[in-house]
This record gives structure tokens, sequence and C-alpha cells, in this order.
């Protein structure tokens, strides 16, 4: 066996084989440095702070690829400005290297627009605000749902739920104020149930029932009644019923009376309205006995008296003539030895005299 190993024919077989396969390595190799460029280094360029297009440009000239690559916005650079060059600026690649560049974008990056319409306004605002949308200008429009946001404005534009637009761009937002008071209803009677539908919709109501006469959904249908009637007033967002037919009103008087006669009821004001009062009943306290007062002690006071001076008494005298009234004398009969009274007597009228004044001693 060993005398077949060392035989000149398998030596030199297996001196070709070496042959072969060390030729294939060499082969293998220079192959390898021919395709990679080996020994060929072309330094990176430097592009830093410098616009994306003038950057494509240099690399292009240098024969490097390039790889854009966009970063956050940030506002303290230029859009389209390059912030930074992957491998580093001065490094050694090959030709044929991708280069990495990241570029500040043109704005913030859009985001979806959630879903708070008809939410209510202070939960619709928090939610707005947690996606990065800046709120503008509130603006209250009268509606039935009060304190809801109902539309969402971009730039003057309404927006829809789900529409992409930049990161920290301002909105606006309308939000419901209440329903409006004492709206004047529209006559729709005459038109036909589309025209209807929109009329009232302008009038800040809404279509309630809708009653075709042969019982189709026909929108060409005319109105013949509504119910409330036309000039009632009613608050925003009532609803209105309508009945319509593809007859005239004229031709519909019967149904129209039969109508009149449920929704049109007549109140009578000739009886005087009841009035209702409140009786308020306070309770009854019963008040403390009062004490009596303490007797005063009166000090007598010093009566000053009044001493009156006697007014003197005139006499007027008669003229000469006349005669003087001499008095009249009784006449006494000493028969029984009594005193008999004076028949007539006539006395002369003295002046009457005041009542002295008291003294008043003081003790």
């Amino acid at each position: 066996m060993l005398k077949s190993l060392f035989n000149w024919k398998v030596l030199l077989n297996l001196v070709v084989a070496i042959g072969i396969f060390v030729g294939l390595v060499w082969l293998t190799f220079r192959w390898l440095e021919y395709h990679t460029n080996h020994g060929q280094e072309i330094p990176v360029p430097n592009v830093v702070n410098k616009s994306i297009h003038d950057a494509v440009k240099i690399l292009d000239d240098t024969g490097l690829e390039y790889d854009v690559d966009s970063a956050n916005y940030d506002p303290k650079y230029r859009p389209f400005q390059v912030l930074m060059v992957y491998p580093a600026p001065g490094s050694r690649v090959k030709d044929g290297r991708t280069v990495t560049l990241k570029v500040n974008p043109r704005t913030w990056a859009p985001i979806a627009i959630p879903n708070v319409i008809n939410k209510y306004s202070g939960l619709a605002f928090q939610r707005l605000d947690q996606v990065g949308l800046k709120i503008g200008d509130t603006i209250y429009e009268p509606s039935i749902q009060k304190d809801a946001l109902l539309r969402i404005l971009y730039k003057g534009n309404a927006v829809n739920p789900g529409t992409r637009i930049p990161r920290f761009s301002i909105i606006d937002v309308v939000v419901g104020s209440g329903p409006m008071r004492n709206i004047s209803i529209p006559n729709v009677v005459g038109l036909t149930v589309k025209e209807a539908r929109a009329v009232i919709t302008k009038s800040m109501f809404e279509v309630g029932l809708v009653e075709h006469e042969d019982g189709s959904k026909d929108e060409s249908d005319i109105i013949y009644y509504q119910d409330p009637a036309s000039g009632d007033v009613r608050d925003q967002g009532m609803q209105i019923d309508l009945w319509a037919s593809k007859k005239t009103p004229a031709e519909l008087r019967g149904k129209i009376d039969q109508l009149n006669s449920i929704y049109r009821m007549k109140v009578d004001t000739s009886l005087p309205p009841v009035r209702y009062e409140e009786v308020h009943t306070e309770p009854s306290y019963e008040a403390p006995p009062v004490p009596a007062p303490a007797p005063r002690r009166e000090t007598p006071k010093t009566e000053v008296p009044k001493t009156e001076t006697p007014k003197p008494q005139t006499t007027t005298s008669k003229p000469a003539g006349q005669g003087t009234e001499k008095p009249k004398t009784s006449t006494t009969t000493p028969a029984t030895g009594n005193t008999a009274k004076p028949a007539a007597s006539t006395t002369t009228q003295q002046p009457a005299q005041k009542p002295k004044a008291k003294k008043v001693v003081v003790e």
C-alpha cells in the first residue's frame, strides 16, 4: 500500500491538484481586489449645513452613493438643511459607498386629526393638544349640542377626522352655543319634499315625520300640510312633521280640515285664568311676659302764684232828660211780728270777683 502511495503517478496527480487549488485561491483574491477597488479610497466630503440639493451634487461628483433620511423637524434650522453625515466627513471609503444624510424636513411631520366631532369641547381640546395641534380661534355657533365641538377648520376650510396635517399646526374650532330661541317656522306648503328638507335645514330645524298619502317615499310629492304651522315660533332643532301627496292642496281640503281638527285645536280664552296664590304660614311664637315698670317717684313742682289785676269797671252816664232809676224799698207789716220778705228787690249789679290764687307750700 505504501508503494502505491509513492508511485510517481499518484504524486503527479497530487501536485497537479495542489497547483490547481492554489491557482483558484490566487485568482479569487485578485478578482476581489479588482471588484472592491482594493487600495482605492475616497474621502467623504463635508456637506453639513448645506442644502440637500448642493450635497447631492457634491456626492455625485465624488462618486459616492447617498441615502436621505428625514430627521425630526427643528425650527432652528433651515428646511432641507443637512444636519449630519454618516460616515463622518473626512473618512475614507470605497468608491460607490453609500453615505447617509440626515436632513431637516420642510415642516413638522404630518399627523392625523383625531375624531373629536360632537364630543364635549373640554375633552376634545385635550385630545387635540395631545397629538400636537394648536387651537387658534374658538367660534361659537347656535346648535342644540351645547358645548360640543361641531367642526374643525384648517386654513379656513373644514377638515374631516383622519386628515393628515403638519404637527403643531394652528386650527380653529366651532363649538355649539346652545339652541336659538323663538325662531319663526318657515312655510313649506306647496314645495316638494326635497325642497322642504332644504328650507327646514336652512332655518335650523329638523324634518320629523314625512307621511305620503299613497304610501310611497317619492321626494317629488307636494307638501299640503305641516305641523307646527308656518309663523309659529319654536326653538332651534325642533322637528317639523310633513304630509305630502301628488295632489294639490285644493284637492285635499277635506284631509286638511281633518288635520286642522287634530293639530289646530282652539283654546277657549273667554274664561278668566285661574290664579294660584301661595299661602305662607309663619310660625307663631309666644312673647315672654314684659315686666311691669318700676314706680317712678315724682318730685312735686313748685307752682308760682299768678296775680291778676282786676279790671276797672266803667260806667256810662246817661244823658240828661232821662230819669234815674231809684231803688225800690220793701215795706214791712208788723202784724204778726214776723219780718216779711220783700216782694221785689232791686239789686245793683256788681262786678264778679275772680278767685284768688292759691298758695302752695312746698315742704
